[in-house]
């Protein structure tokens, strides 16, 4: 039998556009904007991964809001809201008891509530990209990019969690840190390039689930350190292939590994957020079939979102009230 998720399923469903002198693609779930000076992004939106065993979803609008509210069968609710664009303003996290934790929140710095809604490329990637120096390292380059295969599980928690590695001037929007390669390489990152996606597929065999273990185990104990940490999970193809399929590929499999991160390792999705990368960024410079240039990276996107600060304080401690 053939097996679900592959590029192969969604060729033929494309769609084709050209807007404001740029090139949109739509396929089920994504939408791709080539600019022409050369600049490909991908989108989708984060949302879909959080209704994994809700409840209940709920979408209103509210002028020029959208607010999602997904309820959870404990009756935690992840609330979040996009402005008429489709950018992110606010994600939260609200306990049954009313108790909020905010997870990401875009309405501050110049960058705030950048975003693009599926189909509209006005400003495309120009609207959120930020151009810095490369950053000046103090520390190691394997302490930089570390390499999941070969790190034991201190080094992966130490890492996610270690600060950035220059001064963060300022709070980047979620759309700022994800189309913006010099801000990203403010953090450290764990890279792994082991997981064997057969060709041309997203989905993570069985087999291969257990590479996430000590990821996973990172994540979840720097999210209970504080629970307002952010990761971002990227995706990164090779060469082989066209610029579109490796976009969408990318981005798909960004997209598996948080799901999997979610339902096989509990860690909770809203503390996590996706995006590909295709082959913009090898690690490895050949246009031919590359293992390592196959991989994803993870990395705590706190700081950033947050103007330097390792995290925002975390939720004043207190007595739940009576259930009634």
């Amino acid at each position: 039998m053939r097996p679900v998720g592959r590029m192969d399923d969604f060729r033929g469903q494309r769609q084709e556009r050209t807007e404001g002198g740029r090139t949109v693609i739509t396929e089920p779930g994504r939408v791709i904007v080539q600019d022409p000076n050369g600049q490909s992004f991908v989108r989708h939106n984060d949302v879909d991964r959080f209704r994994y065993g809700a409840r209940d979803v709920r979408v209103t609008r509210d002028g020029r809001y959208t607010r999602t509210v997904v309820v959870r069968p404990d009756g935690t609710q992840i609330i979040t809201v996009n402005d008429e664009r489709g950018g992110l303003l606010r994600r939260i996290r609200r306990d049954p008891y009313g108790r909020e934790v905010i997870i990401i929140d875009n309405r501050r710095g110049p960058g705030f509530g950048a975003g693009l809604a599926a189909g509209v490329v006005a400003g495309a990637i120009g609207g959120y990209f930020v151009s810095l120096p490369p950053p000046v390292l103090r520390i190691p380059e394997n302490r930089y990019i570390v390499e999941a295969e070969d790190a034991p599980p201190e080094l992966i928690y130490d890492t996610l969690i270690a600060p950035p590695v220059e001064r963060i001037e300022r709070p980047y929007s979620l759309d700022e840190i994800r189309y913006s390669p010099s801000v990203r390489q403010r953090m450290p990152s764990i890279d792994v390039d082991s997981i064997n996606f057969e060709t041309g597929s997203w989905e993570i065999p069985p087999d291969q689930a257990a590479k996430l273990q000590a990821i996973a185990d990172g994540i979840n104990r720097a999210i209970q350190r504080n629970p307002r940490t952010v990761f971002l999970i990227e995706g990164h193809t090779d060469a082989v292939g066209s610029d579109v399929d490796n976009l969408s590929l990318s981005d798909r499999r960004a997209e598996s590994a948080a799901t999997l991160l979610t339902q096989q390792f509990n860690v909770p999705a809203e503390n996590l957020t996706s995006q590909g990368y295709g082959e913009q960024y090898l690690k490895v410079p050949t246009d031919g079939p590359e293992r390592r240039n196959r991989r994803v990276t993870v990395r705590n996107i706190t700081p950033l979102l947050n103007g330097g600060q390792a995290s925002l304080p975390p939720p004043p401690a207190g007595t739940a009230p009576p259930r009634r």
